[in-house]
């Protein structure tokens, strides 16, 4: 009966796929995985060979990866690109549940005031000049906008700004930077608009009903409450 191999090494074009297996102890995958690396180095004199890591549902720590980098970087011709899992970290999981969530936020921001969150921002009130909102994500603003507002301030190129008007001081969606045009000094003609970034790199401000069209991906979300 043939015995399951504990590392597969596939070839690709951009060199090698180390395929580990999850299920055998971490100390046979080292033994087998030193053992396979030798014979490669041995074939491969002389040559640069980039390797890339699968590890499949095994959880390794950080000193787990470091090893299993070091032993193949002892192979002179061959470089660790990235070390891949099919499991994530609480804090990996926590970091995407943050910046995928939106926050409310009830309220005047006034000037010199501040509000930051990681993902999506849910304003019931106003911004005034000088007031500052940032998110990780989109920002939704039910009230005036006056101030300043960034959206993927965390470099999110798709998000959007959102607002019941649109008269920011400034307006930034990742990189990109806009100030407010002539037009929002009649206060009483405007109506709910969004800011995007279009495919030449500049923020357009336009008619809320593009968003639908442009990112069909903006739903409902679950979200929490802001406390600043």
């Amino acid at each position: 009966m043939k015995t399951k191999q504990n590392v597969v090494i596939k070839g690709t074009k951009d060199g090698l796929t180390l395929h580990l297996n999850d299920k055998c102890s971490y100390d046979a995958l080292l033994e087998e995985l030193k053992e396979k690396m030798d014979a490669v180095n041995d074939q491969e004199n002389g040559s640069i060979i980039s390797v890339t890591v699968q590890a499949g549902n095994r959880y390794l720590l950080d000193e787990d990866i470091e090893e299993i980098t070091e032993i193949i970087r002892k192979r002179q011709n061959l470089v660790v690109e990235q070390v891949k899992s099919n499991l994530v970290t609480v804090e990996e999981a926590t970091r995407w549940r943050e910046e995928s969530e939106i926050v409310s936020y009830t309220g005047r921001v006034r000037s010199g005031q501040i509000v930051e969150v990681p993902g999506h921002l849910l304003l019931i009130g106003d911004v005034n000049p000088g007031g500052t909102v940032r998110a990780g994500g989109n920002i939704f603003i039910m009230g005036k906008l006056r101030g300043m507002a960034h959206a993927g301030c965390y470099g999110d190129d798709a998000a959007v700004v959102v607002a019941g008007q649109m008269m920011p001081t400034q307006l930034r969606i990742s990189r990109c930077l806009n100030r407010a045009p002539d037009r929002y000094e009649v206060e009483d003609a405007l109506e709910t608009e969004c800011a995007y970034i279009d495919d030449s790199n500049q923020i357009v401000v336009d008619r809320l009903q593009v968003l639908k069209h442009l990112r069909p991906d903006i739903s409902t979300f679950k979200g929490g409450s802001y406390s600043g």
